[in-house]
């Protein structure tokens, strides 16, 4: 309660003309001020008039005043400079530690506003979407400004991450963007074991044998757990298994405790061609930065991250399906149209927006955005639940704001921090 209490003081919105103090004097709110995230009162420099007088100096706010005595405010000199006590239910007097009286404003909640805030939070994480019929009342401007706002907030979200790596990496910008294409690679289902495996095979061993792809396929491989240890001798699993004995002992290499997951799954999706797609990939590209920020379409996404599967993985989805047995149709290529957008967000935008964030230029953040803003949306669950409503998805831009709305906002019953919630509750207040 004390957090929407927060909510409608800083939006004004149970503010009005002709208020009083419990001690009916006038009262009216220039500033309400700004919330306070850390110690001491809820809001800072704000500015009030009370009767003739204009104060200036912090709020604090409870549900009932009693609470400023339970909190121990009475005897914090933090406290001395609250010229406004808040209250829903005025139930004491309260004083400053200095000894000074304290106006008290009675602003309870509507019940109204309870209730609809109450509805939002707990239908809000279920599969509905209880303000559907405040976003097609939206104005288009205001609505497309909030998924904007969603879009740079999930971007930057990801960036912060792409930071996180780099700085546990001394900086270096070839390592990480292999863990992040990496992590990637695994699209959700494997994620964290990929990520793993590219950790504990650093770059550096596999640009030592960059011009060598059964060298890179069996360091990969081997690493992953993944490789048969009862091949038959002349096939193609025993020489990765091969190789890759001869590599884990020239670098003292330990294959990672990994987790792969392929129960329900389409094959195209195992991880052993992914792990295999990796290697084409290191195999193809002499410094995998420098590639990626060339990227500024989804046909240039394609060429570096859409290798063809030749040889063993023309025709095979694990070391169990062995290539005279398995059908040859629609296999060659080793990603589909989504999934390569889905490299296009998770990789290539990232990394391009925090390159140049490290590097002050616009040039590359400008070519990432225009490039999300240019490709095809995703379809799926999530954007088709706010379809239904009207919204217009039309790019991946538009997609990865929708994603941002329904996993930070909604499924966190976030609705007091989310643009059409507030028009939600603002509509219940003002009636």
């Amino acid at each position: 309660m004390e957090t929407l209490m927060h909510y409608l003081w800083a939006n004004r919105l149970q503010l009005r003309p002709g208020m009083t103090t419990v001690d009916n004097q006038p009262i009216e709110i220039i500033d309400p001020g700004r919330l306070n995230t850390d110690s001491g009162p809820d809001f800072f420099n704000a500015k009030i008039r009370i009767g003739p007088e204009t104060w200036a100096g912090n709020i604090e706010i409870h549900v009932r005043a009693s609470d400023w005595h339970r909190h121990g405010h009475h005897n914090d000199r933090a406290y001395d400079t609250v010229i406004l006590h808040v209250v829903g239910l005025s139930d004491t007097r309260i004083t400053a530690p200095d000894g000074r009286v304290i106006p008290q404003l009675e602003l309870p909640c509507d019940a109204a506003t309870v209730e609809r805030l109450s509805a939002l939070r707990s239908a809000a994480p279920t599969e509905s979407l209880p303000c559907a019929d405040t976003i097609a009342a939206m104005e288009p401007m205001y609505l497309s400004d909030w998924l904007s706002a969603l879009a740079f907030e999930r971007i930057y979200e990801k960036v912060d991450r792409v930071e996180a790596i780099r700085s546990r990496l001394n900086g270096d910008w070839e390592e990480a963007a292999y863990i992040i294409l990496a992590r990637a690679l695994g699209f959700n289902t494997n994620s964290d074991p990929f990520e793993r495996l590219a950790r504990a095979t650093p770059l550096r061993i596999l640009r030592k044998h960059a011009d060598d792809p059964l060298t890179l396929e069996a360091i990969l491989m081997g690493q992953s757990g993944l490789l048969p240890a009862d091949a038959p001798k002349d096939s193609y699993p025993a020489a990765l298994r091969r190789e890759y004995e001869f590599m884990a002992r020239k670098f003292s290499l330990t294959p990672a405790p990994l987790q792969w997951k392929m129960s329900r799954m389409r094959p195209a999706n195992f991880p052993h061609r992914r792990i295999a797609l990796l290697a084409r990939i290191l195999n193809r590209t002499t410094s995998l930065m420098s590639r990626i920020l060339t990227v500024r379409s989804y046909d240039d996404a394609a060429s570096l991250f859409n290798q063809s599967m030749t040889g063993f993985w023309s025709r095979a989805y694990t070391f169990s399906t062995l290539p005279e047995t398995a059908p040859a149709s629609q296999i060659h290529s080793a990603l589909s149209r989504s999934s390569v957008m889905s490299l296009i967000i998770n990789v290539v935008v990232p990394l391009k927006v925090a390159w140049a964030a490290g590097h002050d230029s616009d040039r590359f953040a400008d070519e990432a955005i225009e490039m999300l803003q240019t490709v095809s949306p995703e379809d799926n669950r999530l954007t088709r639940l706010f379809a239904d409503t009207g919204i217009r998805h039309d790019s991946a831009f538009i997609s990865q704001a929708l994603i941002q709305l329904r996993r930070r906002y909604c499924e966190a019953s976030d609705c007091l921090r989310c643009r059409i919630g507030h028009r939600s509750l603002k509509a219940v207040t003002r009636r």
